[in-house]
């Protein structure tokens, strides 16, 4: 029997985590021997809930530094509750706009260095990137159309990671905004069959 595996989702902001969940029941049959979750994220908002505040400067690093700890704290519940602290190579994080931000920055500062990532619509916010999580296999997907988030930001992390010697692939998709398509959740599907199973 192959060995199990996690997939955790990070929502973006003023959302939650059962927003993501119809993504685990149709990549379900795909991915056999695999647990889904998808916690909400530590900080409130008048929608939701988010992974850092957006006042001001939504991109200052200080802001997306300030949210780690509780980041690390809820993503460690986590792992432990689902029997994975021991088996971060057998995890995967899949983020969609805020949820991808923070994903990246958790890999990307070596603080988690997981089986897999997957970041919908998100940045690499300014900082050094760490070598200690190289061996995490990174896809960006990004719509051309987002005005939310400019797609040029998946390809600037992209050269930035694979700079730092991340195995990193990087999918602009034509005529999609600030969303997970139907097409780009086959290719994280896809990615995640190749790199996890």
């Amino acid at each position: 029997m192959p060995e199990q595996t996690l997939i955790v989702f990070l929502h973006g902001i003023g959302a939650s985590g059962a927003q993501l969940m119809p993504l685990a029941s149709s990549w379900r049959v795909c991915l056999a021997n695999t647990r889904f979750v998808a916690p909400d994220a530590p900080m409130h908002h008048p929608y939701g809930h988010q992974w850092f505040s957006t006042e001001g400067n939504p991109l200052d690093p200080k802001r997306i530094e300030d949210t780690r700890q509780a980041f690390d704290a809820l993503i460690r519940e986590t792992v432990q509750r689902e029997g994975f602290a021991r088996n971060h190579s057998r995890i995967a994080f899949v983020g969609v706009s805020q949820g991808a931000i923070v994903a990246l920055d958790a890999v990307a500062s070596g603080r988690w260095n997981v089986g897999a990532l997957v970041a919908f619509s998100g940045l690499l916010a300014a900082q050094p990137i760490s070598p200690s999580s190289i061996n995490t296999p990174i896809l960006l997907i990004h719509g051309e159309n987002d005005r939310t988030i400019p797609p040029v930001a998946s390809r600037v992390a992209a050269s930035q990671l694979a700079a730092a010697g991340f195995k990193v692939e990087v999918d602009i998709e034509s005529a999609t905004g600030h969303t997970i398509s139907s097409s780009g959740a086959q290719k994280a599907l896809t990615f995640l069959q190749k790199t996890l199973l």
